[in-house]
């Protein structure tokens, strides 16, 4: 699961590099990831997570175990 957060599912987006002469390449907008770990106090351990900054901002403000439930509830997760 390279290039995906675990707990949003955002992944890589395809666009176009646009110059002044109106020339198009192809460029990729990637997701700001970051491993990190937390502390799961349901198993006493840590958990590391490969997670975006809006995934971070999910888990503090659910809590883990919910954030955990509703990525597998997705399906982007399967612990």
């Amino acid at each position: 699961m390279s290039r995906i957060c675990q707990i949003t599912g955002k992944r890589r987006l395809i666009g176009n590099n646009v110059s002044h002469s109106n020339i198009k390449t192809k460029r990729e907008f990637a997701p700001n990831l970051k491993t990190k770990r937390f502390w799961s106090e349901e198993e006493k351990r840590f958990i590391t997570l490969k997670v975006s900054a809006a995934g971070i901002r999910t888990i503090y403000k659910k809590g883990l175990a919910a954030a955990l439930k509703d990525a597998k509830a997705a399906g982007i997760i399967n612990i």
